[in-house]
This record gives structure tokens, sequence and C-alpha cells, in this order.
């Protein structure tokens, strides 16, 4: 009887090849990043809190903000590990793009590690000085659009694809997909990073964010689907909704403790990555104008920091917003924590289902 169930067990295994199977390894890449998280979550937690590894907060933010000080950070490299762990455990390890994602996430994450760490260890408020940590953020976005650029066999990876048109695409050539790629890395890494001064506010619009990307990245990877919508067929690309999914169950997990009061803060080792891992997908897939709709948050948070800073320094110390970014000023406005991230999170709901049209509107 155990024979004949052994040899039942292995002809199924067989037969039911979970490795052929990019969407059901990508929602149990989902599954398992969660899993990793919850379990994992409160023994990082105890651990940045035995350390004094707590969080800062602006003398001249929010009067609310200061019962944070204290509160454990760098948490984002919970987010990581599961993502990392995950990625590993459940993505096809001879695919490159899985490779090139995974090491710029990686990546980034060392640099606001080592920002985080001087920050809040050696309490040097000024933590990486801005200097080094552009210049390492520019050398690993750097270092992944030269290879993505140079290792591109379609002409139309070396396109900017405009969304909502089936026929409209402005070739860039290898040096433009290059200045592309960098720019969207680097700007989308450093836009999480702005946004992220809420409780719970970053992680939601990452997870609904890089979801909406796994779909994307799927289709581009398929090549019936990709002629049918009308998107480029990146050969290769599927693979990403396994990374997608990875970085959607981790963000649940991290959520789970993030959430308001929050038990602990992302930190620049997990924004930084997260923003990377976005852009650097956006990329790959050909998405980067639906990456900018989708992102609006991150956008505006990051136009909000930009537009205050020229114009206090243009008037002289006048200020358009209340204060930057873009959170603080609904909540110096009146509106609580809680209203503001739960509303935010609603835009980005509506802007990412906006992206999603464009697979069909066209």
């Amino acid at each position: 009887m155990l024979l004949e169930l052994a040899q039942w067990l292995a002809k199924d295994i067989r037969t039911f090849n979970v490795f052929g199977y990019i969407t059901l390894r990508a929602v149990l890449a989902a599954l398992t990043a969660l899993v990793i998280s919850f379990i994992f979550g409160p023994i990082v937690i105890r651990w940045l809190a035995a350390k004094k590894v707590g969080q800062s907060v602006r003398d001249d933010g929010p009067k609310s903000h200061l019962t944070k000080v204290g509160t454990p950070t760098m948490g984002g490299a919970l987010i990581l590990v599961s993502i990392a762990i995950t990625t590993l455990l459940w993505g096809d390890l001879s695919n490159r793009y899985v490779w090139v994602v995974l090491l710029v996430t990686l990546g980034f994450g060392a640099v606001g590690w080592v920002d985080d760490w001087r920050k809040v260890v050696h309490r040097n408020p000024k933590g990486l000085p801005g200097r080094w940590k552009y210049f390492w953020q520019s050398l690993l976005g750097l270092a992944a659009a030269v290879y993505l650029g140079q290792t591109a066999t379609m002409p139309s990876q070396l396109e900017l694809i405009v969304p909502f048109f089936k026929t409209v695409a402005y070739p860039l050539g290898a040096i433009g997909f290059m200045a592309l790629t960098y720019f969207v890395i680097v700007g989308t890494s450093n836009a999480v990073n702005l946004t992220d001064g809420l409780d719970g506010l970053a992680i939601m619009p990452t997870v609904m964010v890089g979801s909406a990307l796994a779909i994307f990245a799927y289709v581009a990877g398929h090549a019936g689907f990709s002629k049918y919508l009308g998107v480029p067929h990146i050969p290769g690309a599927a693979e990403l909704a396994v990374f997608c999914g990875a970085m959607a169950g981790a963000g649940l997990g991290f959520l789970w403790f993030n959430a308001y009061p929050a038990e602990v803060f992302m930190g620049d080792v997990g924004a930084l990555a997260l923003g990377a891992a976005l852009g650097t997908v956006a990329v790959i897939v050909r998405q980067e104008v639906v990456l900018f709709i989708m992102g609006g948050l991150f956008v505006a948070e990051t136009l909000s920091v930009m537009l205050q800073v020229l114009y206090f320094k243009w008037t002289g110390g006048k200020r358009i917003f209340r204060m930057a970014p873009l959170h603080h000023h609904y909540e110096l406005g009146g509106w609580k924590e809680t209203q503001v991230v739960v509303r935010f999170w609603i835009i980005t709901i509506m802007l990412v289902l906006f992206g999603l049209s464009t697979l069909k509107l066209r």
C-alpha cells in the first residue's frame, strides 16, 4: 500500500511540475515571504530594541510624532531577507533578470543599512554623507543600466513605450536607454524613501505597485499575451512576477508590524531597496511611464520636497506647503495620521487601476 502511494506521488509530482507554472510560484512566493515575515518579525523587532536602534523625530514636525521616538527602525532588513530567501526558493535562478533585480535591491538596501546604522547606532545625525550616498546609488544604478543596455537583444527593449497607444514608441538607443534606466532606478529609490514618513504609508503603495508590475512582467514575458495586448515581448521577464510576489508578501508581512501605531519602521534600508526594485522591474518590462502613473504618490511626495526647497530659496524663506514631504502638510492641516495614510492608499489604488487599464485601452 505504501509503495503504491509513493509511486502515485512520484508520478503526480512529475506531472504537476510546479516550476513550470510562473503564476503558481508567484502566489507561493507571496505566501512564503508573508510567513517568513510573520515568524521572524517579532524576533527582529526585539533584536532592534535590544540594540537601541530607535527612530529619531524632527523637532519641527507634527507634535504627534514625538511619541514615535525610540521605536525600532531598520525593519526593512526583515523585508529584504524575506524577499531574498523567497526568490532563491521559488525563482528560476538561471534567469538573468531575477539576479539583476535581486542584486540591485540588496545593493540599495546595503546603502540604506549603512546610512541607518550611522544615524541610530553611531548617533551621527548626518548618517552616510549625501555625496557618498548618492555615489553608491549612482554606481549601482549605472551598473544595472549598463548591463541591461548591453544585453538587450530586441529593438523593443531600447524603446520608450507610451501607454494608451499601440504603435507609439520612441527609440532611445543604448545610451538613451542607460540614462533613462539610471534615472528611473535612482529616482524611484529616493521617491519611496521620501514617502516613508508615516506608519504604513510607503509599504502598502509599494505592495500595490509591485503587484501590478507582476502582471506587466507576466504579460511581457508571454509571447501570446504580449502580442494580443500590444506590449513589448521581453523573453524571460515573466519570471519577475515571482520576485514581485515575494516583494508583495514581504511587504504585507511587514505592514502587520508597521501599521499604526507602528512597532517598527522600515528605515532607509527598506525604502531605498524597495524603490530601486520597483524601478528596475519597470525598466525591464518597459513600463517606465506606467510606473510614473501608478507611483503617482511617490512622485507627488518627491515634487513637494523639490518645490518646497526651490521656493524657499527663491523667496528667501517662504513656503508653499506647511511642511514637506506632502504627507506632513496634511497632518499640520488637521488630518490625523491614519486619515492621511488611508486616503493616500485609496489614491494609490485608483492610480494602480488606471495604470493597469493601459494593458487594454490602446
